[in-house]
């Protein structure tokens, strides 16, 4: 069964850069990749294949914030109010243009531990209840994920996977529409300042439970090599 694994994954990395070319794959998964890493590149491949991008656009972004209890009393209320009232305008959040950038995952290592920074971003359309105007928003952020190879009292190694998460310094809103309107502004910023509490928590619900599966199918023998490989890689860059 591990030769089987070993070979699909080395048929995978083979075929991987044509397929992040190809024009007709969402986001930024058409973005030439240079990366050297081929635990990258699998990350990547494995990214592409559960499609990520789509899994971040379906998060329903006005329930997730109401049921987290960051908001302001009555502001979520106020934006969705008129969708219980049945009036012809409706409040709404989108997330959209969801992009990971595939050919940039980065990846850090000391001895056997690595890490792997994945950079991702996604706009959001805040259709506003009361006049219908929307305003349009863009995040962009870091998600960060550690795994090294342990060894059990009898030598043998088994992956782990440690700490999968957004940083949060790293998550930024700004503001794509100009015309705001002036007693919207309120809202905004604290829809923007709670917006940022909760965002970490949404990305990574949907991409660190992938990135585990990802690695977790690869034979233990391959992804020592895979790590040795990038760390030889990395050394002859010095």
């Amino acid at each position: 069964m591990h030769s089987v694994w070993r070979l699909l994954v080395l048929l995978g990395l083979l075929a991987l850069p044509s397929a992040l070319h190809k024009p007709h794959q969402p986001g930024l998964a058409k973005t030439h990749t240079d990366s050297k890493s081929a635990l990258a590149r699998i990350i990547a491949q494995g990214l592409t294949k559960h499609n990520t991008e789509g899994r971040i656009q379906n998060i329903h972004l006005l329930d997730s914030l109401n049921a987290s209890g960051q908001m302001a009393p009555g502001m979520v209320g106020w934006l969705i109010s008129s969708m219980s009232h049945h009036h012809h305008q409706e409040g709404s959040a989108n997330i959209t243009n969801a992009q990971l950038d595939y050919g940039g995952i980065r990846m850090s290592f000391h001895k056997e531990w690595f890490t792997a920074n994945i950079l991702l971003g996604f706009d959001i359309d805040l259709r506003l209840p009361f006049n219908n105007h929307i305003i349009k928003t863009h995040e962009r952020m870091n998600l960060s994920v550690e795994f090294w190879l342990e060894k059990d009292e009898f030598g043998r190694r088994d992956l782990v996977i440690g700490k999968c998460h957004v940083e949060p310094r790293s998550v930024h809103t700004t503001f794509l529409t100009e015309a705001i309107p002036p007693k919207v502004n309120p809202f905004l910023r604290n829809f923007r300042d709670n917006l940022e509490k909760v965002i970490p928590h949404l990305i990574e619900s949907q991409v660190c439970p992938l990135i585990d599966e990802i690695l977790r199918q690869l034979d233990v023998k391959l992804l020592k090599s895979l790590m040795e490989q990038d760390i030889a890689h990395e050394l002859n860059q010095l």
